[in-house]
Order: structure tokens, then C-alpha cells, then sequence
């Protein structure tokens, strides 16, 4: 079976190999689409195709949608030239379940693709027709944190964004700028509404993504090079920026993967790997559970997503889901489960949620030290969201997520997974920092991961890190075996507010993080020997 239109006629075969044909015509949705198309998408990465892409077929199966989405890619135009087009914008979304089964759905929401360049007056020229249409929605983004940077490190605008500044909207380099100038095409046409919604996995996306389009309407408007009344169009009511939250592990398509698809006659199993080493196959593989929370402030309508499973909230709504996620019941427990896996050897999450100490430890990271400063936002249950986290997600033997991945760029993520829940701590009369047992075991635990030494004193390679030059030689000074103590070696780490965001020496466990980080470096063996130590064996 060959992912194409011409393969999907015949049913038969699909339908025997287990296969979730699409239920509508795709022709007339194609057709409907191109004279009023509803949404835009930027971004044809794995979580689009196995997440919206996913939500607006449910909704075009159901009858409740008459358009498909149109996607397109600004960053890597291969993805849509090499991987997207030859599929006839096809994709096969593979669900893996706890159970050991699989689901294999063809997705066919995607009727057409765009490359987002504006040195392809088809493509580019297309997108401004489809930002003029009255009919268009919203336009939602999947185009990763970086994609709504204007600058680098040092504050400095990227060389691309500084052009785009002095060009104009005729010819835009930049992501960003590319958008902007969509948006004017939009605001020439009427200053018609629209919703720009980011669903991308950060904090506050919506705001990100407002700053950004707005830097670009401010500077063509100061310029002379867009009309006055496009700087106010972009922050009146007619322009929305919704905050979201998404959440689904989307990782990429995995061998094993490929080998159920080919036993089951899917032919289509080889990925492509562009020149920019995007990694895309014409399948994508995905968990099951799935979060998406928006905040509803669509000026000109919107699908009905909500029938598709969507949560419609306030932004504070939006907020407290986010945090209850990031700061608490989701992503500290990642961290945790990288740093401990890659000095332990492991490779996958799966595996890690089998070691008695490590599953505890998650445990109590989650139960007993983040849940009690979580605000419950109303629309999900903190301890029910925890408790799929810890008994469906993590342990499901087919998410082939790996601690070294989850281990990427932590210093940028201590602040936020862990500094929150201290700085709760500290900030309410009814806890006490002294109550926190494993958080700062924890970050002694990423600490010793800095050394580059795994536990059975091998040394093994670092994820990558922005902050590794700094932070790697205050600890690399230590050797394994050293006694310590630590508490002024490590001063210039633990007092950093800005990768823990709070000095634990003010925060006093800046004591307690270099006690554990001391038995943590005792020698081989002593990162398990302090686990046993401090975690103990779950009860059975």
C-alpha cells in the first residue's frame, strides 16, 4: 500500500490491514477549501500532522467542518517538496497505546501545501490570496520556541529580522516577517479579523507571537514602509493572539514503528532527511493522550474544535493549565527522569518507569512536593492529569522518548519545572522549603550529570546545552570519589537565579542540594546507593 489518492481507492486493502480510511469526500473538501479557506497552518512538523491535523479529520469525518487546512512550511521547504507533495499531502498518523496496540489512521485533512518563501511568487503569492479571503479563521502555529526569536543571545536583532525591518513587507527573509507581511495583505484587504494562534509548546505562546508580528508592524509603520494604521490594526480587537496549551509527545518515527507498518503492507515507511536535517517520514507516531487547551478569542469565528476534543477557556484558565503541566505534574517529572537516566544508562523513559527508585522518585516529585502548590484550573483535575502522566504516558513500552533528548538545554528549564514550586514554597505560610526532599535531589542530580561521568564512572556525552561552557567547568573540577564538601565549590552554580530561578542559598537548600551532590559523586555506584538511600523501595 503506497501513500497516495490513487492507493486509498481501494479500500479493501487498507481496511484489511487494520487501517482508518477518512470518511468524507476529499475532493469536494479540496474544492471548498480553495474558494474559502477557514485555516492556515505554519509548520508541517511530526505534532501538526499528529495533533490539529488529526482534530480538524475528526471534525470533516464527523460533518462538522467543510474545509480542510491548508499548511505551510517556513523554515525547511523540503519538508513540503520532498516528504509533503509526493504523499499527495497525505500522512499516516500511528497511535501508540499502552496496551501493546497500535492505531493506524490516514490523515487527509491537509488538501494543500505551501512553501511560506517569498522568492516563490507561486507558493507566496497563493498564502497572500488566502490572508485577503474574508473566510479565513485563524492561522496556527507549530514552528518550535525559536520561530518567534527576533534576536540572539545578546539582544541583537537576527541579521535577517534587521533586513526585513528596513525592506519592508514587499520580500520578507524572516519567519516572522513573513507573517507580518501576510497579516498586511490582510489588513489591506478591509483590516479584516483573524486569530493567530501559536501552538506551540511554550509559555504565553500567544504573547510571543503578538511581540513578534507587532516588532515587524512597528518598524515598517515607523519606516514609511507600511500604511500608519497597520501598527493599530495588529493590536486592535480585530487581530487575536490566543495563549494555548498542548500537550502530546510526539517523538520521531521510530524503527520499530516502521516494521509493524511494513508487516502490516505500508509500503511508505522510509523517512527523508532534508538538507537542514529535518527528520520526516510520511508517517508520524504519536501517544495517545492529548491536551489542547485555547484561549476563545476568535474575531472572526472559529471551527468547531470543541467537538474534536479542544478546551475553550480564559487566559487565566489557560494559564493555570499551563503551569499545573509545566511547573508541576508533567515536565519536572521529565527532567528528572533524564538527568537520572542518563547517569544510570538508560535510553528509554519506558524502561526507566521499571526501576523501583526512579518511579518513586517521579512519584513523590509529583505527589507529594508539586501537587500541593498546584491551582486546580477548573477544566482538568490536577491529580487525575498526574496520574495519567505517571500509570499511561511514561510507562508506555511504545513512546520511544529518550532520556538524552529530554536532557537538551535543562539549564533553560530548571527556572520554570522546579523554581516555581520552590518559590511557592517560600511564598506561603503553610510550607516551608525544609519540606522539599526530592526536588533538591533532583537538581544535586543534575549537577552530578554536568560531570559527564555516568554512574559506573564512564564518561558519556552531554545533551545539548546553551549554558555548558559555564556551568560544566564548576563541576568538572570535582572528581569522582572526592569527599567534599561542596558547599563553596558549587557556589557559583546553586546561586544562579537565572538557570534555578532563586539562589538556594537564599532559598536555603543550597545546604541540602550539595549534601546530596556529595554522596551523588562518592563514586561508582553512588548515584544508585543515594537513591536507595533517599527514595527507597516503592511499597508493593
Amino acid at each position: 500500500m503506497k501513500l497516495d489518492e490513487k492507493a486509498l481507492k481501494d479500500k479493501t486493502a487498507w481496511e484489511a490491514g487494520g487501517f482508518i480510511l477518512p470518511a468524507f469526500d476529499r475532493e469536494q473538501v479540496r474544492e471548498e477549501t480553495e474558494k474559502r479557506p477557514e485555516w492556515v497552518h505554519f509548520g508541517c512538523g511530526n505534532l501538526f500532522r499528529a495533533f490539529p491535523a488529526v482534530l480538524c479529520q475528526r471534525l470533516l469525518d464527523q460533518g462538522d467542518m467543510k474545509t480542510g487546512i491548508i499548511v505551510a512550511e517556513g523554515y525547511d521547504y523540503e519538508i513540503v517538496e520532498n516528504a509533503v507533495r509526493p504523499q499527495d499531502n497525505l500522512c499516516l498518523a500511528v497511535t501508540l497505546k499502552p496496551d501493546g496496540t497500535i492505531g493506524k489512521r490516514v490523515v487527509a485533512s491537509v488538501v494543500e501545501s505551501l512553501t511560506a518563501d517569498s522568492q516563490n511568487p507561486a507558493d507566496f503569492g497563493r498564502l497572500k490570496e488566502i490572508f485577503r479571503n474574508r473566510s479565513l479563521r485563524m492561522a496556527s502555529f507549530t514552528i518550535t520556541e525559536k520561530g518567534y526569536g527576533l534576536a540572539n543571545g545578546r539582544g541583537e536583532l537576527l541579521p535577517d529580522v534587521q533586513a526585513d525591518f528596513a525592506a519592508g513587507p514587499s520580500a520578507p527573509k524572516s519567519y516572522m516577517g513573513k507573517v507580518a507581511a501576510l497579516c498586511y495583505e490582510r489588513y489591506l484587504n478591509g483590516r479584516l479579523p483573524l486569530a493567530l494562534v501559536s501552538m506551540d509548546n511554550c509559555s504565553h505562546n500567544g504573547t510571543r507571537l503578538y511581540e513578534a508580528v507587532s516588532a515587524f508592524a512597528r518598524a515598517w509603520t515607523e519606516n514609511g514602509l507600511a500604511e500608519e494604521g497597520f501598527e493599530a490594526y495588529i493590536r486592535s480587537d480585530a487581530v487575536s493572539f490566543p495563549w494555548t496549551m498542548i500537550d502530546k509527545i510526539t517523538p520521531r518515527p521510530d524503527e520499530s514503528v516502521k516494521k509493524m507498518l511494513a508487516d502490516a503492507g505500508f509500503e511508505d515507511v522510509e523517512p527523508v532527511v532534508t538538507s537542514k536535517n529535518t527528520y520526516v517520514a510520511p508517517f508520524v507516531n504519536a501517544e495517545e493522550p492529548e491536551y489542547l487547551v485555547i484561549e476563545d478569542v476568535f474575531p472572526n469565528g472559529r471551527p468547531p474544535l470543541e467537538k474534536a476534543g479542544v478546551m475553550f477557556a480564559d487566559r487565566e484558565t489557560v494559564d493555570k493549565v499551563e503551569k499545573m503541566k509545566v511547573c508541576t505534574c508533567l515536565n519536572p517529572l521529565h527532567t528528572a527522569l533524564a538527568v537520572f537516566g542518563c547517569l544510570l544508562g538508560y535510553t528509554r523513559i519506558y524502561e526507566e518507569m521499571k526501576d523501583p527508585q526512579l518511579k518513586k522518585l517521579v512519584e513523590l516529585v509529583g505527589y507529594q512536593e508539586g501537587l500541593p502548590v498546584v491551582t486546580d484550573p477548573g477544566i482538568i483535575r490536577p491529580v487525575d492529569f498526574l496520574k495519567e502522566v505517571l500509570e499511561v504516558r511514561m510507562p508506555n513500552p511504545f513512546m520511544p522518548d529518550a532520556p538524552q533528548r529530554i536532557a537538551c538545554d535543562t539549564s533553560q528549564k530548571l527556572a520554570v519545572r522546579f523554581g516555581k514550586t520552590i518559590n511557592a514554597y517560600q511564598d506561603r505560610a503553610d510550607l516551608s522549603t525544609d519540606d522539599l526532599k526530592m526536588i533538591p535531589l533532583v537538581l544535586a542530580g543534575w549537577c552530578r550529570y554536568l560531570m559527564g561521568i555516568d554512574d559506573e564512572g564512564k564518561a558519556f556525552q552531554l545533551s545539548p546545552d546553551p549554558m555548558l561552557p559555564e556551568v560544566c567547568p564548576i563541576v568538572q573540577k570535582i572528581r569522582l570519589g572526592d569527599q567534599g564538601p561542596f558547599d563553596e565549590a558549587l557556589r557559583p552554580l546553586l546561586s544562579n537565579r537565572k538557570i534555578f530561578g532563586v539562589d538556594l542559598y537564599a532559598g536555603g537548600l543550597a545546604g541540602c542540594v550539595a549534601g546530596y551532590f556529595r554522596e551523588l559523586a562518592a563514586g561508582p555506584g553512588a548515584v544508585r546507593n543515594t537513591l536507595k538511600k533517599y527514595v527507597g523501595e516503592p511499597e508493593t
